[in-house]
């Protein structure tokens, strides 16, 4: 037996049939050529991996395409899919001009590794539609993105359907989508649709067992709803559009005939998809349901359009916090009377929705009770005991701060008695520019059963104004340390707009805060200002 020796000087034996042996117990393939490119040498795992293949075949013209072509071109790698493997090989010289090519089976981490890719492009695009259905506060807005979203990852037609909200109405609303379609389009669908598409009338109606694709699905009953041109429908799957426990409708995927179909891991992301579609509707609802809301609060606690009072010229001006939902807890009223008028200018504890409703019962109690008084002082104490006598007093804050006033005309000018509940003094802006605070005091109305107010008089003559005011004027905060607004500016404003009517002082004031804001929040704002009209 002849021996060679390895670098280190022991020998090894040189046993052909020992090196066959440790050759077939590989685990990829070998193939080796010698300097024509003849195949010298197949192991037993290039045998079953590529076994056209075997000892004289020319490597350049074997039937493995990618192979042949490394070899023509030198090059040393390749991968190509063979016999429903994927192989993978890399190729090394050795003595003698020779060359050995070590070719893979990479089947399966090439599987794992698209499984992986799929999976992140799957989380992906669950991220996107997140981010998409989360945006969209109103119903139809759901609906466009959760058929813009589904094409072309997940169908090449996606139908939206939704139960009809009135019972007697038979067909069933669609919005559809499809790729090259600038924007998405609505219908009507046919009374035959929901029975005759498999799984769409238990879509509809919230079922929530696994959907299943269907397959080829007759062209008549999808006709209308799909784009013209399109052709046989090759797969439709039917997912329900969950909102809540109830179904709010149903999503068609559709697919075209020559693309692949279905496979479970498209059917579960689907089913998430559809459900966070259902979830966005729900939130949809909710939302138009709190808007409406606001819309009919906002119709009753904004401040009403000023009246005609002879001898009196006056001016509002209301900014919400926030200016969302255009209702907050400022609120100001002027009630007509044979003499003059009433006003009444108030900021309720908290803001919002919640400030809003109780700015309605004081509104609504100021509505009654000056039917039966009008006195100033004596409809404060009335006020500050209807708010007591509330059901839920005793559970919920009913502070209060406001001004009540009556303003009577006189010979030269108005005569105007002022009553405070805790709010700031309103402000007297005479003709020449003098701007002089009138106190008022009091304690907020709501407070305590035994609150104390006292009543204040002034006389406005022709050309003077009495403004007032909440503190989210003073309190505005701007962009600059946070510092307010505070009533140095506001009195330099009200200077400027002296002599000026009530409608230019109240812009004037309301220009000011904005500016100073610089496009920051603030709280509710609210102003009212009086004065004595003209001799006619």
């Amino acid at each position: 037996m002849t021996t060679t020796r390895q670098p280190g000087g022991t020998p090894l034996p040189a046993d052909e049939r020992l090196a066959r042996e440790l050759l077939d117990g590989l685990a990829e393939a070998v193939v080796t050529t010698d300097g024509t490119g003849r195949v010298t040498l197949v192991n037993a795992m290039a045998a079953e991996l590529i076994p056209e293949i075997d000892a004289g075949t020319e490597l350049a013209g074997c039937p493995v395409a990618a192979l042949a072509r490394a070899v023509t071109s030198g090059a040393d790698r390749f991968e190509a899919d063979h016999h429903g493997r994927r192989l993978r090989g890399v190729r090394r010289q050795l003595t003698g001009s020779r060359w050995a090519w070590y070719v893979r089976d990479v089947t399966e981490e090439h599987a794992r590794a698209d499984a992986l890719l799929a999976e992140r492009s799957r989380t992906a695009f669950l991220a996107q539609a997140g981010s998409r259905l989360a945006l969209a506060l109103h119903r139809d807005q759901v609906l466009r993105a959760t058929t813009t979203l589904a094409v072309p990852y997940l169908a090449d037609v996606a139908v939206a359907l939704l139960r009809p909200t009135v019972p007697a109405e038979p067909r069933v609303r669609w919005i559809r989508y499809t790729d090259g379609e600038t924007a998405p389009i609505t219908g009507l669908a046919s009374p035959a649709l929901t029975n005759s598409v498999p799984g769409l009338a238990e879509a509809l109606a919230g079922d929530r067992a696994e959907p299943g694709p269907w397959s080829d699905a007759p062209l008549t009953d999808l006709a209308d709803l799909l784009p013209p041109g399109f052709g046989p429908p090759g797969m439709v799957l039917a997912s329900p559009l969950l909102s809540g426990n109830d179904s709010a409708g149903a999503l068609l995927l559709i697919r075209r005939s020559g693309r692949a179909g279905f496979d479970r891991r498209d059917i579960e992301l689907a089913r998430e998809f559809a459900a966070r579609s259902g979830a966005a509707l729900a939130t949809a609802d909710l939302h138009g349901e709190q808007a409406h809301l606001a819309r009919v609060l906002q119709t009753s606690l904004l401040p009403p359009e000023l009246p005609v009072v002879p001898g009196v010229t006056m001016a509002g001006g209301y900014r919400a916090a926030g200016d969302t939902l255009r209702i907050g807890g400022d609120f100001y009223e002027v009630f007509p009377h044979p003499r003059g008028a009433l006003f009444a200018l108030g900021d309720v504890c908290g803001k919002g929705v919640g400030a809003a409703v109780l700015t309605g019962r004081v509104r609504q109690s100021l509505q009654t009770l000056r039917l039966v008084e009008q006195r100033p002082l004596e409809l404060i104490h009335l006020l500050n005991q209807a708010l007591f006598d509330a059901p839920d007093a005793a559970r919920r804050s009913q502070l209060t701060t406001v001004l009540l006033g009556s303003l009577d005309r006189g010979p030269a000018g108005l005569d105007v008695r002022i009553v405070g509940g805790g709010h700031p003094a309103p402000l007297l802006v005479t003709a020449d520019g003098t701007v002089t605070p009138v106190p008022v005091g009091g304690m907020p109305v709501g407070a305590l059963t035994a609150a104390r107010f006292a009543e204040t008089r002034v006389h406005l003559d022709p050309g003077d104004l009495l403004l007032a005011y909440t503190d989210g004027v003073t309190e505005a905060r701007g962009p600059r340390d946070a510092a307010m607004f505070g009533e140095a500016r506001l009195r330099a404003a009200l200077v400027a707009a002296a002599g000026q009517p009530p409608a230019a002082l109240i812009d004037r004031v309301l220009r000011a805060v904005d500016d100073w804001l610089d496009g920051q929040a603030h709280d509710d704002i609210a102003m009212l200002a009086v004065g004595a009209s003209p001799p006619g």
